[in-house]
């Protein structure tokens, strides 16, 4: 699928994306640069429940670790 950049610097999601990840107005999107590469990545709504189950144990390390991460990219 593609999509073309406007003047303003604005480009359209296709719907068949909208659709399969339930995107929406006012949805976040967070635009990941690796390399040469750019990924584009739906932010979720609830932060706290899509964290809630991920892996066994550690939970606050990784948090702190991706915290950290976060900070340095700034």
């Amino acid at each position: 699928m593609r999509s073309t950049i406007t003047t303003r610097g604005q480009t359209v999601i296709p719907i068949e994306i909208r659709r399969r990840f339930a995107l929406g107005p006012a949805d976040g999107l967070e635009w990941i640069v690796e390399g040469k590469e750019i990924r584009v990545v739906p932010l979720p709504r609830d932060p706290v429940a899509a964290f809630r189950g991920q892996g066994r144990g550690q939970s606050t390390e990784r948090l702190l670790d991706d915290r950290d991460w976060d900070r340095r990219r700034e």
